[in-house]
């Protein structure tokens, strides 16, 4: 009777060995679903740095060629769906690939921002403006600068249109690109 007793009631299952429970498979199949999503809305050139199998690339060719909402939708959970069959490493390498994309783009808004701070300071400022610009970057052409920052100036207080306000902006992403990249 010992066996039956046995059978009836089996050993603990072991610390890491029960199944994921239902909402955690929902929520990673959801993850993997917007994964799916965010590359179907790539371009061509972004696209190109994600590591994809070249089925998963045609998968996700089919998906963006859909036009129709719902079966856009649908052919994008069929991506989702072959992604889920992926290994986890390499859909790691996705999203790293895809996280590494959101890195350049907030570098590069970041240092648009600086130079429209720059360029706000110089038309608003004075000669003080422009020299701890000219000190923290030797190599711009001071005469310049100071040209192009009175002609936007004069432009914005004459209701014109702000081509030297660009030119400064223009000159400043050089001058500050210049800089990043030495």
């Amino acid at each position: 009777m010992q066996t039956g007793e046995h059978e009836l009631n089996p050993a603990p299952p072991e610390p890491g060995d029960e199944a994921p429970s239902r909402s955690q498979l929902r929520r990673e199949a959801l993850d993997v679903l917007k994964l799916a999503q965010t590359l179907v809305d790539l371009s061509d050139a972004q696209l190109a740095q994600v590591p994809l199998g070249a089925d998963l690339l045609d998968e996700v060719r089919r998906a963006r060629a859909v036009t129709q909402q719902i079966a856009r939708k649908r052919q994008t959970q069929f991506l989702a769906k072959q992604m889920r069959k992926l290994d986890d490493a390499d859909v790691d390498a996705i999203r790293a690939a895809l996280e590494n994309d959101r890195n350049t783009i907030r570098r590069e808004a970041a240092a648009l921002h600086r130079v429209e701070q720059w360029r706000d300071r110089l038309l608003e400022g004075d000669d003080e403006t422009l020299n701890e610009f000219i000190a923290r970057h030797p190599l711009a052409d001071r005469q310049h600068l100071r040209t192009l920052a009175r002609q936007a100036r004069g432009e914005r207080e004459r209701n014109k249109p702000p081509h030297a306000a660009r030119e400064l902006f223009r000159v400043l992403r050089e001058v500050l690109g210049e800089k990043e990249k030495g």
